[in-house]
């Protein structure tokens, strides 16, 4: 990359950042951030890295009582998007909040940005931070990383909560994210992610890496049937990114797996409809 054309291009959007740069947002969020909002993804009094064998990975902890994992989702997704839950949780778990590879803080490492590299980040961060097993809640990419994490690690993984992530077969969706079709849709918000990442020079670098995973992924029987755990496979009717019918099809691959699915909601249902997918979580939770 063009160093210099990336410093121009920080000074060109440091002002959007600068008028809010300890208040993060959500990937296309309209309203503000609450001015006492904590910024998770980049709140120095939780934060904490975990050394895998490539990477940095950066975490932060919240609360006390049975460990709790919250994966966020892919390429838009941030540890801030999923700050209802952590807000929640936190009032009766100790939750773990991780930034997955080239994520908000993380490092993004070498090879392929897999989920069974995803998934062996965050067994470490667990074996970091406690000797018990977990529950894991993860949306969209963060739930096919609980769906690794618990068939490679049975032993770690209570349960799960997958939210927006159904069977995937290759070629079912065309992905060619780029640096300007990203800052196309919300310029601020991946501006202040670039402004987070220890290595922004490697942003176009990572894009391709990802987009050929995705692209070529295959997930279903040999992952899923592997899954010991109880897992509440959860979505909206109308999620885009993870068609009904594959979270059909994956709730039925699971050998213990209860469904939930949110009518009339889209991929981010709980951004949609956080008072349904509580509803339905606290339940599956407590038993």
């Amino acid at each position: 990359m063009n160093y210099l054309f990336f410093f121009l291009w920080l000074l060109t959007n440091a002002a959007a950042f600068s008028q809010s740069p300890n208040r993060l947002r959500a990937f296309m969020q309209q309203a503000p951030s609450p001015a006492q909002a904590i910024p998770y993804g980049n709140n120095p009094k939780a934060g904490q890295y975990a050394q895998t064998k490539d990477a940095k990975i950066y975490y932060e902890v919240y609360g006390q009582g049975k460990p709790l994992v919250v994966l966020h989702g892919g390429i838009v997704g941030s540890t801030y998007e999923m700050g209802q839950f952590i807000d929640s949780l936190a009032k009766t778990h100790q939750v773990i909040a991780i930034s997955t590879r080239g994520y908000g803080k993380s490092e993004m490492g070498s090879g392929v940005p897999s989920y069974e590299r995803k998934a062996e980040d965050v067994n470490t961060i667990i074996e970091a931070v406690t000797k018990d097993s977990v529950l894991v809640l993860g949306f969209s990419d963060g739930a096919y990383t609980g769906y690794f994490l618990a068939a490679s690690h049975p032993d770690k993984v209570k349960k799960l909560i997958a939210i927006g992530a159904g069977e995937w077969k290759p070629g079912w969706r065309k992905f060619d994210n780029t640096r300007q079709s990203l800052f196309g849709l919300d310029s601020l918000y991946f501006t202040q992610q670039l402004a987070l990442l220890p290595q922004p020079e490697r942003f176009d670098e990572w894009l391709l890496s990802v987009n050929h995973y995705y692209n070529t992924v295959s997930i279903g029987k040999p992952v899923l049937g592997k899954i010991q755990c109880p897992v509440l496979v959860m979505a909206g009717e109308k999620d885009q990114n993870a068609p009904l019918k594959t979270v059909i099809a994956a709730y039925e691959m699971i050998p213990i797996a209860q469904l939930s699915i949110i009518p009339n909601a889209p991929h981010p249902v709980f951004q949609t409809n956080f008072p349904a997918v509580w509803a339905s979580m606290l339940p599956f939770l407590r038993r």
